[in-house]
């Protein structure tokens, strides 16, 4: 028996591997095609979706029961996502995200159409501010895009949440 003692670091080890590469397919749902990823802001409402001229991604309800409760108040964050098209420009998506006790849960989901609109070649995508979940309602992040790949130098455009849900993407201006 002694004689098998020394194969427990290797079957510990293949174990150990085995139990990672589960762990890498999880960590692997999300799509190569994402380039940046950032998360920041803060929103809080009454139950109904704070990200204007947007469509919530869950069914709305097909008949409310009316309630003489009122809905505890929603308290979130926002995500701001790159995602790199076959065509090697990128689109970027903006998440209101609802931060729960159950864990996070997908609000809202829109795609930031004047980003669409010109066909950035997205470089870096960066918060405000890396502190943490923001104290104050709203966003604010900088995204540095190239319209031509060949561009030394990216522009930035800032994506702008007021404390009210409204949305606005404007060429930075230094």
């Amino acid at each position: 028996m002694a004689r098998f003692s020394h194969f427990r670091f290797p079957i510990a080890a293949i174990l150990l591997l085995h139990s990672f590469s589960a762990f890498a397919q999880d960590v692997g749902a999300v799509p190569p095609t994402v380039t940046f990823v950032i998360s920041g802001g803060y929103w809080e409402d009454d139950g109904e979706p704070v990200v204007e001229g947007s469509e919530a991604t869950s069914p709305a309800p097909t008949a409310p029961a009316p309630s003489t409760e009122q809905q505890p108040a929603r308290r979130g964050y926002y995500r701001l996502i790159s995602v790199r098209q076959p065509d090697r420009t990128a689109k970027v998506y903006l998440q209101q995200i609802a931060a729960r006790d159950e864990g996070p849960e997908l609000v809202n989901n829109v795609e930031l159409e004047e980003f669409t609109a010109i066909k950035p070649y997205v470089t870096d995508v960066r918060p405000e501010d890396s502190s943490g979940v923001s104290r104050l309602p709203g966003l604010f992040a900088t995204v540095y895009l190239k319209t031509d790949p060949t561009s030394a130098e990216p522009e930035s455009y800032t994506v702008l949440i007021d404390e009210f849900g409204e949305i606005r993407v404007e060429k930075a201006t230094n």
